[in-house]
């Protein structure tokens, strides 16, 4: 079998020790702006019929009975690509609180989010990824001992349109997801029954060139990719979806560096079951990681906001929940 050399800095080598031989570094190739020397290492199984690949950072001592979060790449992203537009943040998150951190590939570098995206690969193809990341839990799950009821989702455009199809279709599975520069897709909205109250944390930005802060067609370099609600429809919905009786509005909150953007925290508390909903609006934000890195030009997908670290914020949040 032919492996090629993992470029993995010294930081990072306790996160081999734990885990298995990697596979065939298959995993897909990083596209954009973004570089660096990946600290994960590439695994796969298969899964309906398909080898589906997976990054997998496992830290020098996880806890007994760690924490897992699915970190999900953008439409023609990839889970090195997600490890590395968010500066890593939950590799050193995974070092801190002992967590397992995964980053999945899509089919066509693409998730079957449920959105009638014509274009996408994983929609064309009507690929189970609601099954493969099931099984992805259940494979990794017993190998590192995983605490079940603390699972989470997190995933960024694509990925976080996929997030929310986890929280509707594998409420049993994830505790609690937090998608980014996404809104519920339009054609999930009305048969989204999840199987008990999911917490939802959403990132938006209200100057988002290619999923707009109030709904409608998602556009890509000027090609329809289906439609979403906007982030305050999303909001009101998972909110009724989890039977939040509470709602309170953050201030805006501005830090420094000055970029341009800040945002405000809405917060629906008192949930059934203990969920929660929010929903972060990011003003001046675009279609991006807040606290992350720009993975294409400003013109192309907006502001990058400086002022919020998403991926601590989320962490945060994750960490809250359970089932």
């Amino acid at each position: 079998m032919n492996i090629r050399r993992l470029c993995i800095p010294a930081l990072a080598l306790g996160a081999l020790h734990s885990a298995p031989s990697p596979a065939a570094d298959d995993c897909l190739s990083i596209r954009g702006r973004v570089q660096g020397a990946l600290e994960t290492v590439c695994q796969s199984l298969v899964f309906d019929g398909l080898t589906r690949t997976y990054r997998l950072y496992v830290p020098a001592q996880p806890r007994d009975r760690p924490p897992m979060v699915l970190v999900l790449h953008g439409g023609g992203g990839s889970g090195g690509g997600q490890e590395l537009m968010t500066h890593q943040r939950f590799n050193r998150i995974a070092d801190r609180e002992g967590v397992i951190v995964v980053y999945p590939d899509g089919i066509g570098r693409g998730w079957n989010d449920a959105r009638r995206d014509l274009r996408a690969q994983a929609a064309k193809q009507n690929v189970d990824d609601v099954g493969f990341l099931r099984e992805l839990v259940r494979t990794l799950s017993p190998r590192y001992r995983v605490d079940s009821r603390r699972v989470y989702a997190t995933g960024m455009s694509n990925g976080g349109f996929m997030s929310f199809r986890l929280a509707c279709d594998a409420a049993d599975v994830f505790a609690a997801v937090a998608p980014v520069a996404a809104n519920l897709a339009a054609d999930l909205a009305p048969v989204c029954k999840p199987a008990r109250p999911v917490s939802v944390a959403m990132f938006g930005g209200t100057d988002d060139p290619i999923v707009p802060w109030n709904g409608g067609s998602v556009r890509v370099f000027g090609m329809d990719r289906g439609k979403a609600l906007s982030a305050t429809q999303t909001f009101a919905t998972w909110a009724k979806l989890d039977g939040c009786r509470k709602s309170i509005t953050g201030e805006v909150v501005d830090r420094v560096p000055d970029d341009g953007t800040s945002y405000v925290l809405h917060r629906r508390a008192e949930c059934n079951g203990g969920a929660e909903v929010r929903l972060y609006e990011i003003r001046g934000g675009g279609h991006a990681w807040p606290g992350g890195t720009p993975y294409l030009g400003e013109r192309l997908i907006g502001k990058v906001s400086g002022e919020l670290d998403a991926s601590d914020e989320i962490w945060a949040f994750f960490a809250l929940a359970h089932l």
